[in-house]
């Protein structure tokens, strides 16, 4: 049941084409940039023509890694729902999985104002965030108990314990920045959520026995399991698309801070919200479980007895609210000529994990490569890489989050299964943007300037004018 329940997941998650970091992009002033780090600039004084948009090609981010047992990942990408007999040895199991796809559909953005240069900015997301955390003996002990000593009358405790969700929906974003004074700069992003899937399990004081004199096996399984969808016929092609059945709402801050030294600062609260889903299914339990014939069943039949258990679901309607996958972000940096790097810190505010990440990024004209290695809150080391061209107003680029894992997921095949070493990663992205219209030049330089009022003022200066005193 477990393989199953990770599978599931995992089948939304390539099903969706699908939040990972791409701390590469950072102060980078891209579209990505802009939406993502809500007080950035994207458009460049007397350069950058008036609008921009990615015309509907799709700024794709996948982003899978796992700890625990490298061999058993790579067997089951090789081979789909595979056994782990004759290719584990003990005290090797997948124990996390963390998974954050990210996809911007569309997004648009206009120069709104010379003024305090004011841009706003519209988007659509599809989003998912995946977190698995299992005991490192769980899936092992199904496929092996009947011939492993260490499982043989031994009562294994918390042997299946686990806290695993996954929930998948739109985003639809306004966002807004606007310099408050030749230093300072604000942005927020409001976002409303259409949520698509929601799967919670959680399994504490597990535990199992298999006594070979009685031929059976005991199992204690205590938990809840909680569900968007009663049955699995009713997840279809229609539940990808928005409804708004399962709303939700979503805020975004930030801010940026230039230094006369050239030091620059940017921090940011994201995608802080939640979900309330509409009709979901809350199954708890405490269940002894007695399974007699052991030795003639097969790991497919035990599977299926916990599945039964564990998660069976009730269509009782029930509404419940769930957490987005906030983040908190902060990044300093300073440019030496070509060579620009960049310290950036990162931690999930609800969800497990968090970054610390070194981009070095080394222009040449028009092109642009960085090298980021990165340390994840999860016991990870990464090193991602990442190539750029971008002009005023074109922009193409492509990168990973952990480059030679990424290479060693690729070259898994059916006949190898044992290339690389640790843990495993699968992490890309690449987007695309266009900027058109009139050129936002200088006034002095255009007999068109969009947004020019002398009597036009900032929007976060009168926001933070109630809190000044009246003279």
């Amino acid at each position: 049941m477990l393989r199953k329940f990770t599978f599931l997941c995992c089948l939304v998650f390539f099903a969706n084409q699908s939040k990972a970091q791409q701390y590469g992009l950072f102060n980078t002033k891209t579209m990505f940039d802009g939406f993502e780090n809500t007080a950035q600039k994207t458009f460049v004084l007397d350069y950058s023509r008036q609008y921009a948009s990615n015309f509907f090609l799709p700024n794709l981010t996948i982003n899978a890694n796992t700890d625990g047992n490298d061999q058993l990942f790579r067997l089951l990408a090789r081979t789909g729902l595979s056994t782990t007999k004759d290719s584990l040895s003990q005290n090797k199991y997948l124990n996390m999985l963390l998974q954050s796809p990210n996809i911007y559909l569309f997004n648009y953005k206009i120069f709104k104002s010379y003024k305090y240069h004011k841009e706003l900015g519209f988007s659509w997301q599809l989003r998912t965030d995946v977190e698995f955390n299992y005991n490192r003996e769980s899936l092992d002990i199904l496929d092996n108990y009947k011939t492993n000593p260490n499982y043989i009358n031994i009562p294994l405790a918390n042997s299946f314990n686990s806290f695993d969700r996954v929930q998948s929906y739109h985003q639809f974003s306004l966002s807004y920045r606007e310099n408050y004074n030749k230093k300072l700069a604000f942005g927020a992003k409001i976002s409303i959520l259409s949520g698509i899937l929601y799967n919670s399990l959680n399994l504490a004081n597990t535990s199992f026995t298999f006594d070979p004199v009685q031929d059976e096996i005991r199992m204690a399984l205590e938990g809840d399991f909680r569900t968007s969808f009663v049955e699995g016929s009713k997840l279809s092609n229609k539940s990808f698309l928005p409804s708004f059945k399962n709303p939700g709402l979503a805020i975004s801050l930030g801010t940026t801070y230039t230094a006369k030294s050239g030091v620059f600062i940017m921090a940011n609260i994201k995608d802080l919200g939640f979900i309330r889903w509409k009709e979901t299914s809350l199954q708890q339990f405490d269940t002894p479980v007695r399974i007699t014939s052991a030795a003639e069943r097969d790991v497919a039949y035990l599977e299926n007895r916990i599945a039964a258990e564990v998660a069976n679901p009730k269509d009782d309607n029930t509404g419940f609210y769930s957490p987005t996958n906030a983040r908190a972000d902060f990044l300093i940096s300073k440019s030496y000529g070509s060579y620009t790097p960049s310290l950036v810190l990162s931690k999930n505010l609800f969800f497990k994990g968090g970054d610390a990440t070194l981009v070095n990024r080394f222009n040449f004209n028009n092109f642009s490569a960085s090298i980021n290695p990165s340390y994840n809150l999860a016991n990870l080391f990464m090193l991602g890489a990442q190539g750029m061209y971008q002009t005023p107003n074109f922009e193409v680029y492509l990168g990973t989050n952990n480059a030679f894992n990424t290479i060693d997921q690729t070259k898994i095949n059916k006949h190898n299964g044992a290339i690389g070493t640790g843990y495993n990663s699968f992490a890309v992205y690449a987007g695309i943007g266009i900027k058109f219209g009139y050129f936002v030049e200088h006034p002095q330089n255009s007999s068109y300037m969009p947004g020019l009022d002398e009597e036009e003022t900032s929007f976060f200066r009168r926001l933070f004018s109630v809190f000044s005193k009246k003279k």
